[in-house]
């Protein structure tokens, strides 16, 4: 058993897009559109297999959980940068272009070597090793 996908709605589609393939490799599908439903979505794929939808639709709520205020629920993704040299060099890349750091790289209490940004849409991301 493996996980298939994780979706996201997000408020633009296109910069999340852009925000995952610049920053983790992803490469993404044709845009999906139902007019029907004002739905339009991309899957963004992985090396290894798994991939992310993100999804927007105007009638969707924005969410009140926050970095420093969560709620119940999934939290964040995390990225396996392979070293800890990497998870430096790309926090310092998102901190260069304009990316919240929310949590600086350092070894956590469960033997990660992480950092923690915050997406386009302030989704919780950890940069792992």
């Amino acid at each position: 058993m493996k996980i298939e996908h994780i979706a996201i709605w997000v408020k633009d589609l296109e910069k999340s897009r852009m925000f995952y393939q610049k920053y983790f490799g992803a490469t993404s599908n044709e845009k999906y559109h139902n007019p029907v439903k004002n739905f339009q979505s991309y899957f963004l794929s992985f090396d290894n297999g798994c991939r992310i939808e993100i999804m927007t639709r105007p009638d969707i709520e924005t969410r009140t959980s926050s970095f420093e205020s969560q709620q119940f629920g999934i939290v964040h993704l995390a990225f396996s940068a392979g070293s800890k040299e990497k998870v430096d060099g790309l926090t310092e890349k998102l901190r260069n272009d304009g990316y919240t750091i929310a949590g600086e790289p350092r070894t956590t209490g469960d033997g990660y070597y992480e950092s923690v940004i915050l997406d386009p849409e302030n989704n919780i991301i950890e940069i792992v090793a």
